[in-house]
């Protein structure tokens, strides 16, 4: 699961897709934690033929369901919704009206960060694409009207796939350890998970494809397409996104 990354500044993001140039400031952190306001490009939701748009929204799709903006479990937790497996968003509670309904979006990002625990400790490893250009990373979007004030909230989740059988993505987080012996469990018995990058060919189809077309775009990728190394550990987020 991805928690933080980095996105393109405004200008990067407009260039890069297509989009208008809106001259705005960059309404986002530099790096990004779950529960941030971050950007998204979506299909226009007000065109009558496809175009695309730039929108800010929070980073943890808020649910059609819920009665809050900060959705939580039944027993209080916060309901971590910044990543979503792409395997269960046809049935899932928290997803399936948006995918449902072809609410997909491209979350950019200039790179993004998992860890690594090969040394028995975590090491943050940073990803970028090995052209230089921006990761657009699938994801899903949401609008969910405020039941008290009516407020519209815009939120998105970041789309993920098992990467067991994957030679890069297979090493990242923290592996699932036997409950009695405490040794990591057989590969086969991990879930490793990585992001969906989509190629630039395939964006307009991630947007305004149909179910079997998308379904078809999420895959992984070859690691010749990543260029990734360890990190310098940074500063943790600021306590009112946790």
């Amino acid at each position: 699961m991805c928690t933080r990354y980095i996105p393109p500044e405004v200008a990067e993001i407009e260039r890069f897709w297509g989009l208008p140039r809106g001259y705005q400031p960059d309404l986002w952190p530099r790096e990004m934690f779950p529960r941030a306001p971050g950007p998204f490009i979506r299909r226009r939701r007000d065109a009558t033929g496809y175009e695309r748009e730039l929108v800010v929204g929070r980073w943890g799709l808020i649910p059609e369901r819920s009665e809050t903006s900060t959705p939580r479990k039944k027993d209080g937790k916060l309901l971590n919704t910044e990543n979503a497996r792409g395997e269960e968003v046809h049935w899932k509670d928290s997803y399936k009206g948006p995918w449902a309904l072809g609410q997909r979006c491209i979350i950019p990002a200039a790179t993004f960060d998992e860890p690594n625990w090969e040394t028995g400790k975590n090491v943050w490893w940073r990803f970028r694409r090995a052209d230089g250009a921006p990761w657009g990373l699938a994801g899903l979007w949401n609008l969910w009207p405020d039941p008290e004030t009516g407020e519209l909230h815009e939120s998105y989740t970041m789309l993920t796939l098992n990467a067991n059988a994957h030679p890069l993505m297979s090493r990242m987080h923290r592996p699932v350890v036997d409950p009695v012996t405490k040794v990591p469990l057989p590969l086969d018995k991990q879930d490793k998970r990585s992001v969906i990058p989509l190629e630039a060919a395939d964006f307009d189809q991630w947007l305004e494809g149909t179910v079997q077309q998308v379904k078809a775009l999420m895959r992984l990728v070859q690691v010749d397409v990543f260029d990734a190394a360890a990190v310098e550990p940074t500063q943790p987020p600021a306590p009112e996104l946790l």
